[in-house]
């Protein structure tokens, strides 16, 4: 059972030797790095010489990439804000070991940090990506910017959680949510879907209320509590963007 790591890039200096040094026990690691203008392609190939560098096509597109250019059987695809424990470590090892020839996937708790905290709420925990597949068995699919892997066979889950340094400030929060939403809008446009007012009206609103109350955000304290606004931000900002795009289609309702 030979398996490459894949980590995709964009300017990811401050995170991605944390994230590679992780990687030592598997059989290769591929980077597949968006053309950084910071140290990240410096930075990575102190780890790995299969480093690539590959004009941004969008994540699930570039994730695909480095899939193809991985040469081992397994994948197991880490974002560069990601970091494998050591006891998830040795969870993946047992498996290697001593594989269940009926499996091709493992499901991978995530465990994310906001702005210093760790979120056990939220809809955030427990949080498990799809991450170690049989390469023959699976790809990257979904909607931009929120890729998962759609496997062809059967999959079980990990207990050991990986680390996601998501958020370590306001200020990248809200960076990321102006691509993200941009990108994500423009997937909604390229899928026919059209703008509604419910969307900005009810639709922030109800993931607040989801997130907040349903899936106890509060618990989550002062964090929690910005984390539940801020997405519910995210949704209007997404949808207004979306009607940024169509200018001229009046706002309805179905």
């Amino acid at each position: 059972m030979r398996i490459s790591a894949t980590v995709i890039t964009k300017n990811e200096g401050s995170n991605i030797e944390r994230c590679l040094a992780a990687l030592d026990f598997v059989d290769e690691i591929v980077v597949v790095d968006a053309e950084s203008t910071d140290r990240t392609v410096e930075l990575a190939r102190k780890y790995t010489e299969r480093v690539y560098i590959n004009p941004w096509p969008g994540h699930i597109q570039q994730k695909n990439h480095a899939i193809e250019l991985a040469q081992g059987e397994w994948i197991l695809s880490i974002d560069a804000d990601e970091v494998i424990t050591p006891d998830l470590r040795q969870e993946i090892l047992a498996v290697k070991n001593n594989r269940d020839q009926a499996i091709d996937g493992y499901y991978i708790p995530r465990r994310s940090n906001f702005i210093g905290r760790w979120i056990t709420h939220c809809g955030w925990s427990p949080d498990y990506h799809l991450r170690l597949f049989l390469k023959s068995k699976g790809r990257f699919g979904g909607m931009n910017p929120h890729d998962i892997v759609v496997l062809k066979g059967a999959a079980e889950y990990f207990r050991q959680p990986m680390l996601h340094y998501t958020y370590p400030s306001l200020e990248i929060y809200l960076s990321r949510l102006n691509s993200y939403t941009t990108i994500a809008a423009k997937e909604l446009k390229s899928r026919g879907k059209s703008f509604k007012l419910r969307h900005i009206i009810l639709s922030p609103l109800a993931t607040f209320i989801k997130m907040y109350v349903i899936k106890a955000g509060f618990r989550d304290g002062w964090e929690g509590f910005m984390l539940c606004v801020l997405s519910s931000y995210y949704v209007l900002v997404k949808y207004l963007k979306l009607w940024e795009l169509n200018l001229g289609e009046i706002p309805g309702e179905d």
